[in-house]
């Protein structure tokens, strides 16, 4: 077998810079802090609050949630685990847990499985939609007010968990809910009740 000559990388391609123009003993340049430097903590908070409201890749949840018909939000179309009521609902109860147990060391959790899901698939009344979406966005305006807060340590682990942090109760509300919203909208495309 024939050997192949690796070739040196240049520092462009690696993203490292040559140093061999700089004279021997003198200092690094020093860097100055821009809003978008991740080690700015504010840059960090807003980043945070960003992933909260979603979108970028994926559809908000306003989107999402807009202009369901009424009579389409408990049908479980084609034999379907769930329908739109029973994940909007889950998201709602999921978010406000991982908010209580990032705000409030004293919170119980519902027991899991059954109380993050309705039991129903049909909205109780009327109201129950809307209601669900108010109280979500009430929940995601208050962890956005926690991420925020300067006094709030994002990388600290909580004394009452078990090595959660603030950042990573962030990014577990965040995924959790955009995972759970691709799926509401299948659900919705299933119903004939996606737009476009």
């Amino acid at each position: 077998m024939a050997k192949t000559q690796k070739k040196k990388r240049s520092p462009a391609r690696t993203g490292r810079r040559s140093t061999a123009k700089r004279a021997r003993g003198s200092a690094r340049p020093s860097r100055t802090r821009s809003a978008a430097d991740p080690t700015d903590d504010d840059a960090v908070r807003e980043e945070l609050v960003s992933v909260l409201r979603g979108g970028h890749a994926h559809g908000t949840y306003e989107n999402v949630v807009a202009n369901m018909p009424a009579d389409l939000r408990g049908q479980r179309p084609n034999g379907a685990p769930y329908s739109p009521w029973m994940i909007l609902e889950h998201i709602r109860i999921a978010f406000w847990d991982i908010l209580e147990f990032s705000r409030d060391p004293s919170h119980v959790s519902p027991d899991f499985p059954s109380e993050y899901w309705p039991a129903d698939p049909v909205p109780p009344n009327a109201n129950a939609w809307n209601d669900s979406i108010a109280r979500h966005r009430a929940d995601r305006e208050a962890f956005e007010r926690l991420v925020r807060d300067p006094a709030n340590d994002l990388y600290a682990p909580f004394a009452h968990g078990s090595g959660q942090t603030l950042v990573r109760e962030v990014l577990v509300a965040a995924t959790h809910t955009s995972y759970h919203l691709g799926e509401l909208v299948v659900l919705r495309r299933l119903l004939g009740a996606w737009p476009g």
